[in-house]
């Protein structure tokens, strides 16, 4: 792992047996699988701050709509989503 730093974490022992588990069947190091476990967990919560904070943003700068509008919207998401899908079976 290129540029990578070392960090020491706890976690609870029936996490570590999965993560032991997983280690054995992928073949692939705990250190690895916890690093690669780390990055996606750190991405996937800037994603959300990100987002709340774009979405307070739009709020004081009255970039809003009125949640009847909203839910009106996605209801016509769905809809529409439903009819393209094709019948089961």
């Amino acid at each position: 792992m290129a540029g990578s730093t070392t960090m020491i974490i706890r976690i609870r022992p029936d996490v570590k047996e999965k993560l032991d588990r997983i280690a054995a069947d992928s073949q692939r190091s705990k250190s690895f699988l916890a690093g690669e476990a780390v990055a996606a967990y750190v991405e996937r919560e800037l994603e959300i701050i990100e987002g709340i904070k774009r979405g307070m943003a739009d709020a004081e700068a009255g970039r809003v709509i009125r949640h009847e509008q909203a839910v009106a919207e996605m209801r016509e998401v769905v809809e529409d989503a439903k009819r393209r899908k094709p019948p089961r079976g």
